[in-house]
């Protein structure tokens, strides 16, 4: 491991965030001698962003920890054109008003991890909409698309995937490279940002905006991004059968955010520890060594001091305290996911759907045939079968997965 001397670098480096650094020496040197501006861009394209984007949150956290002022940049005019992650296929573009609802329930979640204000090292957010709307075509073309080049644009893992695919790439998308290379030239004018982050399949638009920068102002700036956070098993950070992990309450409850941490596999604790909660490093080496059933008290530590940072202390407590009475007193909690019943009785299938424990009639049907599902902690075996309601009555998927139906 590098000995860096800033302490942005060391806390980053001892945590596990970096993957690759432009110039680790410059930075490094940099970050000894002054607050450092840097930003991670995001993509308002839901009303909330979900556990994938979390290390990235963490990041800019760490950075005003070490006494650097991290900047939020909100892709409300990128947004526009286009997905910057080149999936299979392109997105439906979305309305003005859609991303501006988006970015302000966004919001809501990095007030629990950034301090925002006016200071030297508080948080800021930011809309490239602010400057990439302005835009003229024709200048905009003349002074910085020299600067691009299409065969190196072409080489991009993420180009050359959809190529390889013979899958479409709209010109909106190809667009996307240039216009995220622009931001941080901007950004640099207007805040003199000298740092951007962001993961492992963000290198390509970084470097890209680096030497932007330094051709048009011969700005010298740097980047960094963190490694691809995967599971032990090999799976992508924050995918479940149910879903997305979702930051937003209002997306996913508590109860459900604190159990997806729960459920981290052992390899994972110490890792996890580390990137996603402020516990100290001591610590967590301690809770990592921790082995059979005591693996599972770090588990719960994880779990709480995750809910915590991202929903609250009351929200993580809440959600423990549903989980013990569920698990180990065999009651049902108050913040497990809840469905008020109409008329008395609900199919079994419909329940699963409703809670949100399956994401379709079919998957229902499925786990109901595996013997996956209980109602009332009696096996189900015909996805017919109705469910009387009165009251309330617990519904689980496996040992881990609950929810409540309530007599409206």
């Amino acid at each position: 491991m590098t000995e860096f001397q800033s302490d942005l670098l060391r806390l980053l480096s001892t945590r596990g965030y970096i993957h690759q650094v432009t110039d680790p020496v410059g930075l490094d040197a940099l970050a000894t001698k002054q607050i450092v501006p840097g930003y991670i861009g995001f993509d308002p394209t839901a009303p909330s962003l979900h556990v994938g984007s979390l290390v990235q949150i963490m990041l800019l956290r760490r950075m005003q920890q070490a006494g650097h002022k991290p900047i939020v940049l909100m892709g409300g005019g990128t947004g526009k054109v286009g997905d910057p992650s080149f999936k299979d296929e392109a997105r439906k573009l979305m309305t003005v008003e859609t991303i501006n609802a988006n970015i302000a329930s966004i919001k809501t979640v990095f007030e629990n991890f950034l301090t925002f204000g006016d200071g030297p090292t508080d948080a800021v957010m930011v809309d490239n909409a602010d400057w990439l709307d302005a835009l003229e075509y024709l200048p905009f073309l003349r002074d910085y698309g020299q600067h691009f080049s299409v065969n190196r644009m072409l080489s991009f893992d993420s180009v050359k995937l959809r190529l390889d695919r013979e899958q479409s790439l709209s010109f909106l998308e190809f667009n996307y490279m240039i216009l995220q290379a622009y931001d941080f030239l901007e950004l640099n004018r207007r805040a003199g940002v000298r740092l951007q982050m962001g993961g492992s399949d963000q290198w390509g638009n970084i470097v890209n905006g680096i030497e932007l920068s330094r051709r048009v102002d011969g700005a010298e700036v740097y980047g960094v991004t963190t490694p691809l956070i995967t599971t032990a098993d090999g799976g992508k950070m924050g995918k479940t059968m149910s879903g997305a992990v979702w930051l937003n309450p209002e997306q996913l409850p508590h109860f459900d955010y604190w159990q997806f941490w729960r459920n981290t596999d052992d390899r994972d604790v110490g890792r996890f520890m580390r990137l996603f909660t402020d516990l100290p490093l001591d610590e967590i080496a301690r809770l990592e060594k921790l082995e059979g059933a005591e693996i599972n008290e770090a588990k719960k530590i994880l779990a709480n001091e995750a809910t915590a940072m991202c929903r609250g202390r009351a929200a993580a407590e809440e959600a423990a305290e549903t989980a013990r009475k569920v698990f180990e007193e065999g009651s049902a909690g108050g913040s497990l996911p809840t469905h008020q019943v109409e008329g008395g009785s609900i199919t079994v299938v419909d329940a699963l759907v409703a809670l949100g424990l399956c994401p379709s009639k079919g998957e229902a049907r499925r786990k109901i045939a595996e013997g996956a599902i209980r109602v009332d902690d009696v096996v189900v075996g015909d996805p017919a079968q109705e469910i009387a309601v009165a009251g309330q009555v617990k519904i689980s998927f496996g040992k881990k997965k609950h929810g409540l139906l309530i007599s409206a």
